[in-house]
């Protein structure tokens, strides 16, 4: 039995990564949240440490594949930040939906198993206001933006590929982030920064809840949007951007292109240099040069100033094709390729530029 191995994961692969990543995300996070509520006794640090330490080996198990999101704002920023393509976006934030819904529902079901346990409003679900912490939504959703903003920055920045060094250390980082999230806003909004983490366990918490999930579907997302836009403007791009990422906005100006080694680099070289670019006869960008004049043979090099008329050579018939000079009675035929007596010779490729200068550029200064 032959076993074929590719180092691209498919769409599939990435899909499967992501559902299964965000359902533990979710599954042990909210479900480490759950029981410590269950008991009486909510756990604080409890509850940030399994956060943070799911998306680390959920990252560790399957960010090769996937890249580890987990999150349709971590996606949402790399796709501002160049990091993913735009065509891919649905894929991950569909595969997190899914994972999170999937571990809201098996959570749902499992906590059944306690008696008396009661869904609404006991499912770690993100709550502010009269109908749930307390907190006023402008600071909730604020407070959320900028959490999601520092956590997408901290996964834009040890993902980057100047930091290749610390790339095996990247999980690490992330999971260590989102705890101190948590240890810093759990009190306020039960902390997001995660639609999907959201959605997935406050669809089975009540009407209320699910009243307020706007704010946790708006506020990660806008937070990092603005990460995304951002981290490249700061630090810049480590790598070049994905095809089909960032902004593509099209039209404005165009750069301008620089001819290549203005001044220096040789061009067709033969006889006498023609210099591609040489200041005081260069060429516009993009207009045509004058047609070579009736002399200009193809292949021929150039020849030194004729001193006087050339020899007939034995055999040859002087040109009698339209816009080439033809002989003259009593004159000698002209040879093919042979300048025009008391002519310069002409370089192939040179500009001829018109009298009023048109093809003339000035060189840059």
């Amino acid at each position: 039995m032959t076993t074929t191995t590719t180092d691209t994961p498919t769409t599939g692969q990435k899909f499967a990564a992501e559902v299964f990543g965000t359902f533990g995300l979710v599954f042990f996070g909210c479900g480490t949240a759950m029981l410590t509520s269950q008991t009486g006794d909510f756990n604080y640090l409890g509850t940030a440490l399994a956060f943070g330490l799911a998306v680390l080996v959920m990252a560790y198990a399957v960010g090769r594949i996937s890249g580890g999101h987990f999150n349709p704002a971590v996606t949402l920023g790399a796709a501002f930040g160049g990091r993913l393509a735009w065509r891919e976006v649905g894929v991950y934030i569909g595969a997190q939906l899914l994972g999170g819904l999937l571990a809201g529902a098996v959570l749902f079901g499992l906590f059944h198993g306690i008696d008396g346990f009661e869904a609404k409003g006991n499912m770690a679900q993100n709550s502010f206001g009269d109908d749930g912490t307390g907190y006023a939504w402008w600071a909730a959703l604020l407070l959320e933006l900028l959490l999601t903003a520092i956590f997408v920055w901290v996964i834009l920045a040890v993902t980057d590929a100047r930091n290749a060094l610390n790339a095996s250390a990247a999980p690490l980082a992330i999971g260590l982030a989102l705890t101190m999230i948590h240890l810093a806003s759990i009190g306020f909004t039960g902390t997001s920064v995660n639609p999907a983490r959201s959605i997935g366990v406050g669809v089975f918490a009540g009407t209320d809840a699910i009243v307020q999930l706007w704010l946790f579907i708006v506020a990660p997302l806008l937070g990092a949007a603005i990460a995304g836009l951002t981290y490249p403007l700061i630090f810049a791009h480590g790598d070049a951007p994905v095809p089909g990422s960032g902004l593509r906005l099209g039209g404005g100006r165009k750069q301008q292109l620089q001819y290549p080694g203005y001044g220096q680099q040789q061009w067709a070289q033969q006889g006498a240099p023609q210099q591609w670019g040489q200041p005081g006869t260069p060429q516009q960008w993009g207009q045509q040069a004058a047609p070579p004049p009736p002399q200009q043979q193809w292949g021929q090099p150039p020849a030194a100033p004729a001193q006087g008329p050339a020899p007939q050579q034995p055999g040859q018939q002087p040109v009698q094709q339209d816009g080439y000079p033809q002989a003259q009675p009593g004159q000698p035929g002209q040879q093919w390729g042979q300048p025009t007596p008391g002519m310069p010779p002409q370089h192939w490729g040179t500009p001829d530029a018109d009298e009023d200068g048109r093809t003339q550029i000035r060189p840059q200064d």
